[in-house]
């Protein structure tokens, strides 16, 4: 009976989370009331309340759904391990570009992410959350970045601090600009060619060296 509970308490949950990627991006994240979550859901605030402390956390743990699919090719590319954390790396910022075209939860979700959401005072503690998030993901790929060195993907000299720095910067611009005008191009379609430049520039810019 108690994992039949956990199972429900975990479907439930899953029900909230995605009800409020419908509500949040029909609305908007600072729009959208925790009550109209709740009825799309069909579930009371209380149900709410018992899985998530506020919409801040809701929100969170949606985006974490989101990251949760792609984690293992990122933990490859930062393990010393990995016998090609460049070519690790490469299939994951494929992914990422490519899921926010064909992937309807991952377009959905980056849209609320990056043109459905205020940082007003109730969603103040996302903004530290994404902050925190945002910090960890450079340094992440700069580990990346260093194991790529090590194992002569990349050159000895390379600033993998400003390098994650830039390879953050332009998958999240690319990210962001198609979803402002997605009948432009086929991100999906590009985004070997994209990544592709973008490695690059991590193999020959001058810029992103360690300077003496």
């Amino acid at each position: 009976m108690a994992r039949r509970t956990k199972e429900e308490a975990e479907e439930t949950r899953a029900q909230i989370v995605d009800a409020a990627e419908r509500v949040f991006h029909e609305r908007g994240v600072s729009r959208a009331s925790l009550a109209e979550v709740a009825a799309a859901a069909g579930v009371s605030r209380g149900a709410i309340y018992w899985h998530f402390e506020n919409k801040a956390d809701l929100f969170h743990a949606m985006l974490e759904r989101m990251r949760l699919p792609l984690e293992d090719l990122a933990r490859a590319s930062e393990s010393e391990d990995e016998p090609d954390p460049l070519g690790r790396m490469r299939e994951l910022l494929v992914h990422l570009l490519q899921r926010v075209e064909l992937e309807p939860q991952s377009r959905r979700i980056n849209e609320i992410l990056r043109h459905k959401c205020e940082y007003i005072d109730e969603l103040g503690d996302l903004r530290q959350r994404l902050e925190a998030t945002s910090a960890e993901c450079d340094v992440r790929i700069a580990r990346a970045l260093g194991n790529a060195v090590r194992r002569g993907q990349l050159p000895a000299d390379l600033d993998c601090h400003r390098a994650a720095v830039s390879v953050h910067a332009y998958v999240e611009g690319l990210q962001t600009n198609w979803l402002m005008v997605p009948g432009s191009y086929s991100l999906a379609c590009e985004a070997v060619v994209l990544v592709e430049a973008l490695l690059d520039m991590l193999r020959h810019s001058l810029a992103l060296r360690l300077r003496a």
